[in-house]
């Protein structure tokens, strides 16, 4: 399953983001975690330090690479340069699994990945000397949502991803590439809007979103959650000591979480698990966006009609990964 995790800034999405994924690994599920906030703190919260940090080669300094190598023998696709964030996936494309414990993988995640406990966490990166000024975030984004478009999970395997603050994720496609997403919400008028924001565009592309609740204090706070956001909440997340210390830098274990916080993230878990997989929907969608995308700016730039590089018989799905192994 694909997750991500979104909210305004400040809400905490990193936080639950690092504590589902450690969840997630604990329970022995392959799992997979991106930090594609321009933000860069995922990191950080699953505890490793500076020097850890600056040995991940982030994905969205090394674009070409990654578009070489999903490109594969693909013949719609005449080269790496005419890939775009949208570009699907079609005959010849290379394919990704999820990285198996002992498993031999592939060199994006021999790459761009790093074994934290068990999670396997992969970074956009952050800005550059080079972008200021002249680049904006979502080029660095671009990766997860190829990546995401060219992958293939199967059962007790979760991609997590820590996305961008505030309705800034609906700048891409990215957003409609998620099995479930978790909208994290403080219990403020700051809080609700961005819940409300997100699911008006989100209802149009038919965006599942759930309510998480966090920096929950009192009783009232999950009153008020429940009168502004109704059914879409799902759980909720009370203050916590342990993730405050977690978040001061000192050491944390998921068994110092107080007992209301594991048994949020059980809900979590159970909400995704009970989401359906629908292959045919989730390429439907990487079709629409790419065409949206190449007939608004990307047939320009590029020189070339991208809407070609759609093959029409095409559906990602674990068969494709069979015939690809084949």
């Amino acid at each position: 399953m694909k997750v991500a995790f979104v909210g305004k800034g400040g809400s905490g999405k990193t936080t639950l983001s690092s504590l589902f994924a450690r969840h997630l690994a604990a329970r022995g599920a392959t799992t997979v975690v991106i930090d594609a906030d321009i933000n860069q703190h995922l990191g950080e919260a699953l505890g490793l330090d500076e020097r850890e940090l600056a040995g991940i080669q982030p994905m969205g300094h090394h674009l070409t690479e990654i578009k070489e190598y999903l490109r594969g023998d693909n013949p719609r696709i005449a080269s790496a340069d005419t890939m775009i964030k949208t570009t699907p996936p079609g005959k010849g494309s290379r394919l990704l699994r999820p990285p198996a414990h002992g498993v031999p993988t592939d060199p994006i995640h021999d790459r761009h990945s790093v074994n934290v406990g068990g999670v396997h966490l992969m970074v956009t990166g952050p800005f550059t000397e080079e972008d200021l000024g002249v680049a904006c975030y979502h080029s660095k984004v671009g990766a997860v949502e190829l990546y995401l478009n060219h992958l293939v999970d199967g059962p007790d395997e979760y991609v997590v991803v820590d996305m961008t603050a505030g309705a800034d994720s609906f700048a891409s496609g990215l957003f409609t590439r998620f099995d479930l997403t978790f909208l994290v919400a403080e219990p403020t008028r700051k809080g609700v809007g961005v819940y409300r924001q997100y699911r008006d565009y989100a209802a149009e592309y038919d965006v599942a979103i759930a309510v998480v609740g966090n920096k929950v204090q009192h009783p009232d706070d999950v009153a008020y959650l429940r009168e502004q956001v109704g059914k879409d909440l799902l759980t909720w997340f009370p203050h916590s000591a342990a993730v405050r210390a977690m978040e001061q830098g000192r050491g944390f274990a998921l068994d110092d979480f107080e007992a209301a916080g594991r048994a949020a993230l059980d809900t979590l878990h159970r909400a995704v698990d009970a989401r359906d997989k629908d292959w045919v929907h989730f390429t439907r969608q990487a079709v629409d966006f790419h065409i949206k995308n190449a007939q608004s700016w990307a047939n320009e730039a590029v020189g070339m009609d991208l809407v070609d590089q759609i093959d029409p018989d095409f559906v990602l799905g674990p068969e494709r990964t069979l015939a690809q192994a084949l």
